[in-house]
């Protein structure tokens, strides 16, 4: 009886041990997949625009890689769904809330097409912050209608407890996305080039 409660007592240390080290320690985890905003949509559907196809998202020219492919955030790096590559996180959340909205159409004559500029996230302790910007391009059957970097950020309270501070930053840099997609749906010039 006595073996088997010091067994048990070991085991009940080492598993408090191991979730010290998750809690802490360093690791590689993929953001989960978008799912359509709520505001977003409503967005979309009041918008008056055309349904539309997304195509290629990419990393835009001159930017380093690990922009496309990382985030770090603490002792964390997080990576996209989407062939580690947060330019094609860009378009499924496009595409999710297009989606949701009845907007999404593969066969539309109208494609949004984009390049990732910028992607950062700082969990530092005190205030946490984070920054996205795409290039978004509207053709119409080839011929270029819409061009724009569009940038958004946004500031937090950061706590000093990792366990706390990484699943806010996640929270916050993932709200990022659909942050600048309201953006794009709020411009006029792009609601022109996609009208009906």
């Amino acid at each position: 009886m006595t073996h088997a409660m010091n067994v048990l007592r070991r085991l009940s240390v080492g598993l408090t041990c191991l979730g010290a080290v998750l809690l802490v320690g360093c690791a590689n985890v993929k953001l989960a997949e978008p799912t359509a905003a709520v505001e977003n949509v409503q967005k979309a559907k009041a918008s008056g625009i055309a349904p539309v196809a997304v195509g290629s998202f990419k990393l835009a020219p001159g930017k380093d890689q690990s922009l496309d492919q990382v985030v770090s955030i603490r002792s964390n790096r997080f990576y996209s769904p989407y062939d580690s590559s947060f330019s094609k996180y860009l378009a499924q959340t496009l595409s999710a809330d297009l989606r949701a909205a009845g907007l999404l159409a593969a066969d539309s004559r109208r494609t949004i097409q984009g390049e990732l500029t910028q992607s950062t996230v700082d969990a530092s302790i005190g205030q946490g912050k984070g920054s996205l910007a795409g290039r978004f391009s509207v053709l119409d059957e080839g011929k270029k209608t819409y061009d724009k970097e569009l940038k958004v950020d946004a500031t937090w309270e950061s706590s000093f407890v990792g366990a706390v501070a990484i699943p806010a930053a996640v929270n916050e840099y993932m709200a990022l996305y659909h942050k600048v997609i309201a953006q794009l749906l709020d411009d006029p010039e792009f609601r022109k080039a996609v009208a009906p």
